[in-house]
């Protein structure tokens, strides 16, 4: 079975709310957290998510892109965050940042940017829920999938086979069976769904 988990960060901004209810039929909603440090890019805060968090009952995997997470752990599991994936590049500790999270309530995930081997994941990885092989630079919408991450969906697997490897940029129709046939468990589509006509038909295309 294949989740699809469309990126808030492909939304109409002016209207997140009629944007999330479009996507109802979704399995999450990935919300993608960017603080200018990390990434050249600044995106969502709490409050974000917590003024979301009474519009839907999807699952919340919200994506920190920071250099520091720690500090934004608590605010998000506070503002309604279910998964909780910090990037394997940041500043802070592994293993203190998934007891932070596991102690929040949250499920812990664990994100590997392109440049970025599998084997960044250490042993740490048997406590994660889920981890994230970026297909893209993290940071900004609308980028084409890099074909060559994605033998990093075997890798993980069989290293950690009780884990969930999302997929995360530049999924679309064309990409979403490559990524599948890779071994793909979540797939993250922002652009496809939220601007497609139909995003219901959209979501069961990409998931198909």
């Amino acid at each position: 079975m294949v989740y699809i988990a469309p990126s808030l960060l492909a939304a109409d901004f002016s209207a997140l709310d009629r944007e999330v209810a479009k996507i109802k039929q979704a399995d999450m909603l990935h919300i993608d957290i960017m603080d200018g440090h990390f990434v050249p890019n600044i995106s969502f805060g709490p409050g974000v998510v917590a003024a979301l968090r009474d519009k839907t009952r999807l699952l919340f995997d919200v994506h920190l892109m920071l250099e520091h997470p720690m500090p934004y752990i608590a605010p998000f599991r506070k503002a309604g965050a279910d998964v909780i994936t910090f990037h394997v590049e940041c500043k802070d500790d592994p293993e203190e940042l998934i007891a932070a999270i596991r102690s929040s309530g949250a499920q812990a995930g664990a994100a590997v940017s392109p440049g970025t081997p599998a084997s960044a994941i250490g042993d740490w990885g048997r406590h994660l829920r889920q981890t994230t092989v970026m297909t893209v630079n993290p940071g900004f919408g609308g980028q084409k999938l890099m074909l060559d991450p994605l033998r990093k969906i075997f890798q993980l697997k069989y290293r950690f086979p009780h884990l969930l490897v999302e997929v995360d940029g530049g999924v679309n129709l064309e990409t979403a069976p490559l990524c599948k046939a890779a071994g793909a468990d979540i797939l993250v589509a922002g652009t496809s769904v939220f601007q497609a006509e139909d995003p219901y038909l959209e979501m069961r295309c990409l998931a198909l």
